[in-house]
């Protein structure tokens, strides 16, 4: 070998050394689960899974785990009240179809329960996930206060769920959630609490009340101070009522939501609103309404003329709702499962 041939290989040596290797790329996401995945554990009424209740199948999930824990709930009405404990957490409950799995429950107020109480499905585990399920509490308009689903955790996903109920049906009541292509059904407040939530592309529908009331609310947000970062966010969803609302006489007035706190806040945005919808919008409840941040934005339908609205409701800015997008608000793209569509910011 030549002395020219070394220095130009120790030129190139020293020269490659002297830069710092490049970033590693990303991983690669893994691909979507085949029709053939193993699940952790089989629910099945008929027995031909590993248990016959959720309940079970819950109580041999290992505690405060990392890694995904995924049940598959096979078709069949399940009537048992579902509580998933802190220390239980990255759950997934896979069903079979929205109206082929379904988990019921009828606790209620009017039945000696306190509203934390009556959830049928009730969910304290971080990073809660799923798929596919109804879930319902079926006690009626007249046993006032009655959840289907309580969430009190962060980083939890629904995706082409059900939540049939009527009043206080989804209690959001805490922490990080995210809800894509589900059903809502219900009559007063029956989305409500002070989580961080955004209902995207969802059906919301109102139900007939008790006929002692003629005034029905969707949405109440619990948000009790200023600093507090939470709202009940509606974006891309279709809002009407069954038709049984559009029979009765009097007419039954629908509002979007009403604060059940002193700051709360709820948007609407990009959706679609029923002409049953009320021209005012929202209502009060106590008569304080000068912390209250109840907005819309870019909806249409009948129901969408800002006109009539409330002075204390807000037209919003593109600017304004942008900070109440799945990324800014959520983090979605940090931590939503790659299988549940989502759109990351305006739609």
């Amino acid at each position: 070998m030549t002395l020219g041939l070394l220095a130009l290989l120790s030129t190139l040596f020293w020269g490659l050394e002297s830069q710092s290797p490049p970033p590693p790329l990303p991983l690669p996401l893994p691909p979507p689960p085949s029709s053939s995945s193993i699940f952790d554990a089989i629910v099945a009424l008929d027995g031909s899974g590993n248990f016959m209740s959720i309940t079970e199948a819950l109580q041999a999930a290992p505690n405060n785990s990392d890694r995904r824990y995924t049940i598959q709930i096979k078709e069949g009405i399940y009537n048992e009240h579902v509580f998933v404990h802190k220390n239980k957490t990255n759950i997934t409950f896979i069903g079979e179809g929205m109206d082929r799995t379904i988990i019921t429950g009828c606790k209620s107020n009017g039945t000696g329960f306190k509203t934390n109480e009556t959830a049928t499905v009730d969910i304290h585990g971080h990073g809660f996930v799923a798929q596919d399920i109804t879930i319902q509490n079926t006690a009626g308009a007249s046993m006032h206060q009655a959840v289907a689903t309580s969430i009190s955790a962060d980083h939890v996903a629904f995706y082409r769920c059900k939540f049939d109920g009527y009043q206080d049906t989804l209690y959001a009541r805490k922490g990080v959630q995210f809800f894509r292509d589900c059903e809502v059904y219900g009559t007063v407040d029956f989305i409500f609490g002070n989580a961080k939530v955004i209902l995207q592309n969802c059906s919301i529908c109102v139900r007939k009340p008790e006929d002692i009331q003629n005034e029905v609310t969707i949405t109440a947000q619990g948000r009790k101070r200023k600093h507090e970062d939470t709202a009940i966010v509606l974006q891309g969803c279709t809002i009407n009522v069954s038709q049984e609302v559009r029979e009765p006489e009097p007419k039954v007035r629908v509002f979007l939501g009403r604060p059940w706190k002193n700051h709360s806040r709820a948007i609407v945005m990009s959706s679609y609103l029923d002409d049953f919808i009320d021209p005012e919008g929202w209502v009060e409840w106590n008569g304080n309404t000068e912390d209250i941040y109840f907005g819309e934005y870019n909806n249409r339908g009948p129901g969408a003329n800002m006109d009539g609205r409330v002075k204390w409701a807000k037209i919003l800015s593109e600017y304004d709702v942008s900070n109440f997008t799945v990324r800014n608000f959520l983090h979605g793209h940090e931590w939503i499962p790659y299988e549940i569509p989502m759109a990351l910011d305006l739609l």
